[in-house]
């Protein structure tokens, strides 16, 4: 299930806590969030390329979800494995991102009653100010949706940061495998929208590490 609100955590850990760090995700931390209202769905992804190496993807009836009472208890008082693991305390690398979908502008049925994707290839971006208005015109008219038609794209959905590290701007292209955007047709793509976004846009910044293919290891 997806809805307008996602909520991605980008993090490094150091080796040694590797394998506490993936039985505490996978066996506790993901459904305690699940649980809460508001929370529709939950994957762990690893990086391909990009950084950092893990990420977690929860779709969010909107990012207020993570203001309810609900989702606050659980911040305040954490288990004793949570306690242990102490991602806050362990992690080299941390970003705690909750975006608002921004385009499409409506959530499809179509995308509402999908699945968590296979493969995600995630950006994130900052664009000065008195170019956001073209840029986001842009983006939404002809360079995502361009990508949109490439084999092994399944969608795209584009995001605003409504809180977190930053910066501003997400875009999420769901993959059915980790090759899509190492594809000839993707390069294609690419020429026929006039370039990479970074040639068109100078002026735009990637956040180190973006964008990163991520392709999924665990869900419930």
């Amino acid at each position: 299930m997806k809805a307008s609100g996602l909520f991605l955590v980008w993090s490094e850990v150091p080796t040694d806590n590797d394998e506490d760090f993936n039985r505490w995700y996978n066996e506790e931390h993901l459904a305690d969030l699940v649980a809460i209202p508001g929370v529709l769905n939950a994957a762990r992804y690893e990086a391909v390329s990009g950084s950092p190496k893990y990420l977690a993807a929860y779709e969010l009836t909107n990012p207020e979800v993570r203001d309810t009472p609900e989702y606050q208890e659980h911040l305040i008082k954490p288990s004793d494995w949570s306690n242990r693991v102490n991602l806050q305390g362990i992690a080299t690398r941390l970003i705690q991102n909750n975006y608002r979908q921004i385009y499409p502008t409506d959530v499809s049925a179509e995308v509402a009653g999908s699945d968590m994707a296979p493969v995600l290839q995630v950006g994130r971006m900052s664009i000065p100010e008195d170019l956001e208005d073209e840029w986001n015109a842009f983006y939404n008219s002809t360079y995502a949706p361009n990508y949109a038609t490439v084999p092994g794209c399944i969608r795209f959905r584009r995001y605003a940061l409504y809180k977190g590290h930053g910066p501003k701007y997400s875009v999420v292209y769901e993959f059915e495998n980790e090759n899509v955007s190492q594809t000839p047709e993707w390069f294609a793509t690419r020429e026929k929208s006039g370039g990479s976004l970074g040639d068109l846009y100078p002026r735009m910044s990637h956040d180190d590490g973006s964008p990163g293919v991520y392709k999924k290891v665990f869900q419930l």
